[in-house]
């Protein structure tokens, strides 16, 4: 629940960043005082979303402080780790709206980028202070993967060269289990994704139609079943973003640049519980 709140509001704010851009066209470079002012009016309205939807729902503030580990991939944990991934990739994804919210109010690329992702850790880890004074608590693990997630956003925002090589990708299967289904991790797959039409080398050889992943997902975790797995999987499918993009799906070809479509790709796992 936490993470579709978070997702829909930030949507919302890149939508109206995107609507005022059509408006007005930008004429020059924000100052610094105007982008401190901008990013920090929007970490503010995250934090007041997230301060009233907690009380009300999260029973923030009900319990005194405390936090603990919840442990990453282990057959012991909740989710065998699907949630940090889940984590890293939300932190990642918001991350890239906010961005391209600031980039709409004149930041330039660079700029937009940093203030994106410094905005949304500073937004999860209020998020993870909240926890802190609820029945969750305060996770350590949630906290690094935040971070981690922020990094890689900042990162293939602010290089295009390093996007056009590498993307993270969320993809969700045909069998829903649950309402939120941004934390279904038994029905998720978290992944990187290798296009190779991004590397000189095979940009002119066919091997450019074709991407290379290598992901993780979780299973019998959520439903608490007996037999669990843990699978690490390396694949390869066509790259449909480029496709997309090469017939003038533009906008098709950015959204398969952060999901991944089930059936798409030949794939080898291996369940680590199996061992």
């Amino acid at each position: 629940m936490k993470s579709l709140l978070c997702c829909t509001f930030f949507c919302l704010i890149a939508v109206t960043g995107s609507a005022q851009d059509r408006l007005t066209k930008c004429t020059s470079e924000l100052s610094f005082s105007e982008k401190n002012t901008r990013s920090l009016s929007v970490s503010l309205a995250g934090i007041g979303v997230i301060t009233i939807w907690g009380a009300l729902q999260w029973d923030y503030f009900s319990q005194s402080p405390h936090s603990g580990s919840e442990g990453w991939f282990a057959n012991t944990t909740k989710e065998g780790g699907a949630d940090k991934l889940g984590h890293l990739y939300s932190s990642y994804v918001i991350s890239h709206a906010l961005s391209s919210l600031y980039k709409h109010w004149c930041f330039e690329k660079e700029n937009a980028a940093l203030y994106g992702s410094l905005s949304l850790f500073a937004i999860m880890g209020y998020m993870e202070f909240g926890d802190s004074f609820s029945e969750y608590g305060f996770s350590y693990e949630d906290m690094i993967a935040n971070f981690l997630g922020c990094t890689a956003g900042y990162l293939l925002y602010k290089y295009p060269d390093l996007a056009g090589k590498f993307s993270l990708r969320w993809e969700y299967g045909f069998k829903p289990n649950g309402t939120d289904f941004l934390t279904d991790y038994d029905n998720s797959k978290y992944l990187l994704a290798v296009k190779l039409n991004g590397f000189e080398s095979v940009n002119k050889t066919f091997l450019k139609h074709f991407e290379l992943y290598m992901g993780y997902y979780a299973r019998g975790f959520s439903d608490d079943k007996d037999k669990k797995e843990r699978n690490f999987y390396l694949g390869i499918g066509l790259n449909l973003t480029d496709l997309f993009r090469r017939y003038s799906w533009k906008k098709t070809a950015v959204v398969l640049d952060y999901i991944q479509i089930p059936g798409t790709y030949l794939q080898y796992k291996h369940d680590v519980n199996e061992n």
